[in-house]
Formats: C-alpha cells, sequence, structure tokens
C-alpha cells in the first residue's frame, strides 16, 4: 500500500502519461514505473460505425423512432479518432463461414434506386466481418476485421510510445425478426479460433498483452491480477491489449474448456469470482459504482461508458461522463469525442486533457494491484 501511494503521489494529477514533459511531478520514470491498471483514457463506442444513409434512417424512425434515434451516431476512420486520442476501440465481430452472407443487406435493397451507395466489395472476401447489424446497419469504416486490425497495428507502429490501447470485441450472433433480414451464425469453435488467427496475422507476439502474459507463473489470471500482475507502463508502451465484451456462454465458448484462457489471445468480459478475470465491463458508472470500485481494488481492467444511445448529447447532459471518470474504470467509452452538431456542442474530454492521466482509483486504493 505505502509503494502504491508513493508511486501515485509522484505523478502531478495534471500529467499526459503518454507524454510526460519531465516538469516535477511528470517525470518518464515515474510515469514508467506505473501498472498500466493505474491510468485512465478516453475510447469510443463501437468505433467502426458510419453513419445509416438518410433514407435508410427515415425507414428505421418510421417503424421505431426511438431505436432510430438510440442508433443515429457514426465515427471517423479508425487511425483518426487514435490520431484525436482514442487509445480505447469498440469493434462488432460478425462471423461469415460460407463468405458474402452480408453482402445484400435488407435496407440497402428497400432504398431501391435511391440506394446510397456503399462498397459491398469487401464483403464479398473471405474473414471475419465487422458491422453492427445485418439488415439495417451495416456501414462500417472498416468492413473486414482483418482491415480493421491493421488500421490499427499500422497505427500503432507508427506511434511506439502510446499508452497500452484497448480493443474491445463484441460477438454479434442473430438479427432482425423480419422477413428478408440477414442473421448472422453463432460463434462456434471454427469461429472463435479465426478471432486468435485473425488477430495474430496481423499483430505479432510482441506487440499483444495476452492473459497468459498477465497470468505469469500465479495459478489464475484473477489472482496474478490481484497481485499486481498488470505490465508496467514502460513494457505496456506500444501494445495492444483484446477483450471480449461478450455474455457467459460466449466466454465459455471461447475458453472451450480451459481452466483459465491459455492460449487465447483476449481477455473476457466474466464474472470478477472466475479464475479468467482480469477484464470487466461495467457500462453503468452511477449504478454499478460500487462494482467498479471493487473491480478496481481486485486488480481488474475496467471498462465503461460516458454516454449512450445519443441521449446525453441530445440533451447537452455532462453527469454521466462525470461519473465514469470519477469512477476510476481504466476505459471511458464515449460516442462523442467530438460533437454532433446536429444535437449541440456535447463533448466528453479527458479531464485536465492529453491522452492518459493517472486514474482516481490508483491513489484511493490500498490494493497491491497497484504496487
Amino acid at each position: 500500500m505505502i509503494a502504491a501511494l508513493f508511486a501515485a503521489a509522484a505523478i502531478s494529477a495534471a500529467c499526459d502519461l503518454e507524454a510526460p514533459s519531465g516538469e516535477v511531478g511528470c517525470t518518464r520514470a515515474a510515469v514508467d514505473a506505473l501498472p498500466m491498471n493505474a491510468m485512465q483514457v478516453i475510447g469510443s463506442h463501437n468505433s467502426y460505425k458510419m453513419a445509416i444513409a438518410p433514407n435508410e434512417m427515415a425507414m428505421i424512425r418510421a417503424v421505431n423512432a426511438k431505436e432510430a434515434d438510440a442508433i443515429d451516431y457514426s465515427h471517423a476512420p479508425l487511425k483518426d479518432q487514435l490520431d484525436a486520442g482514442a487509445r480505447q476501440l469498440e469493434i462488432d465481430v460478425v462471423y461469415d463461414p460460407d463468405t458474402g452472407l452480408y453482402s445484400a443487406p435488407l435496407g440497402f435493397k428497400m432504398a431501391g434506386k435511391n440506394a446510397v451507395p456503399y462498397d459491398f466489395a469487401p464483403l464479398k472476401q473471405p474473414g471475419l466481418k465487422v458491422l453492427h447489424e445485418p439488415s439495417v446497419d451495416y456501414r462500417s469504416v472498416c468492413p473486414l476485421f482483418a482491415g480493421c486490425l491493421k488500421d490499427i497495428r499500422d497505427w500503432s507502429k507508427a506511434h511506439p510510445e502510446h499508452v497500452p490501447l484497448l480493443v474491445i470485441m463484441n460477438l454479434k450472433e442473430g438479427g432482425l425478426s423480419i422477413p428478408g433480414a440477414t442473421k448472422a451464425p453463432l460463434f462456434d469453435a471454427k469461429a472463435m479460433n479465426a478471432i486468435d488467427a485473425e488477430i495474430r496475422a496481423a499483430f505479432p507476439e510482441a506487440a499483444l498483452i495476452t492473459p497468459d502474459k498477465v497470468q505469469g507463473k500465479r495459478a489464475t489470471l484473477r489472482e496474478a491480477v490481484a497481485a499486481g500482475g498488470w505490465p508496467k507502463l514502460k513494457a505496456a508502451r506500444g501494445k495492444v491489449m483484446f477483450a471480449l465484451d461478450c455474455p457467459p456462454e460466449q466466454a465459455a465458448r471461447y475458453r472451450e474448456g480451459r481452466k483459465v484462457l491459455e492460449g487465447r489471445v483476449a481477455f473476457v468480459n466474466i464474472d470478477e469470482a472466475s479464475p479468467a478475470a482480469g477484464y470487466i465491463t461495467l457500462n453503468e458508472p452511477k449504478e454499478l459504482g460500487g462494482r467498479i470500485a471493487a473491480a478496481l481494488k481486485a486488480g481488474l481492467i475496467v471498462r465503461t461508458r460516458a454516454d449512450a444511445d445519443t441521449w446525453e448529447a441530445r440533451a447537452n447532459d455532462t453527469t454521466r461522463q462525470a461519473e465514469a471518470f470519477a469512477s476510476g474504470a481504466q476505459y471511458v467509452s464515449t460516442d462523442y469525442m467530438s460533437p454532433d452538431a446536429r444535437f449541440g456542442p456535447y463533448v466528453a474530454k479527458l479531464p485536465g486533457g492529453g491522452k492518459a492521466r493517472l486514474s482516481p482509483a490508483a491513489l484511493a486504493s490500498g490494493s497491491p494491484a497497484f504496487p
């Protein structure tokens, strides 16, 4: 505990952990001695998502105005988001075992001759695909998972001093229950292995932070993170961590009978008591504030959200984002790293500016997870 407080106290509250300037309280040596779970950064939700074409959005709104509002947001290309300071990205992945399943979406077909052009060629290529919903919300800045990974890897190689990136993956299954809608197939064992294969094809082992590396010689990942197993920032710079934000049944399929996550690339969103606990998604910073605090004290990496479903942006309400940052969660996700002029000035920024700051939980914790 004393070591934790000393290390954290040596860092100025205004210090940008990614680019310390050298002033007192912000030296590279002091920053690099921190474990990566002592930092806090901002990132984006559904980072790949392009805007739905206006005429297709009008069709959705005619059926369900509330749902239309909730999905009425978009993001810049991944590299632009990373340049702007995003250090967490979220990618929705769908399985395409026979290739081309998503290349003729219902919404595009219903728009007919008035359909806004979209390049479906990538969706006809082999590999995992990236989209929000197969039939009506399919436009993506990187339709191929391999393409998203390449964009992230290229940016990371060009910025080797960045704090560790977190790439969250949601595995989409099913679809709308309407005639003509496309249903995404189940992620079976072959599909789960394809996730790891595509990640490892894009990233060398040295560029990854994996469950095995964090667990080390400890019996479980949960035990390792509670004992301070996360790498120090010096070792974690320029690296990427992947996590599945998935329900228990998907986590079980990904683990496929493993005691923990042996040999797997990604961490999994799982109950804090599990031997595989190292990462957890707790998206409601107010309602789940106590659970976030407990997870942080136990050494877990936590992701929460500053806003959701466009509601905060439409009301210019910063209450939730203030709660998200104050929670100490290491990765805080937003749809508004820049304002949407249609809704007003709402924007989410890391308090104090910069790319990464000391998490409010680091100073408050008496846990060995912050050695």
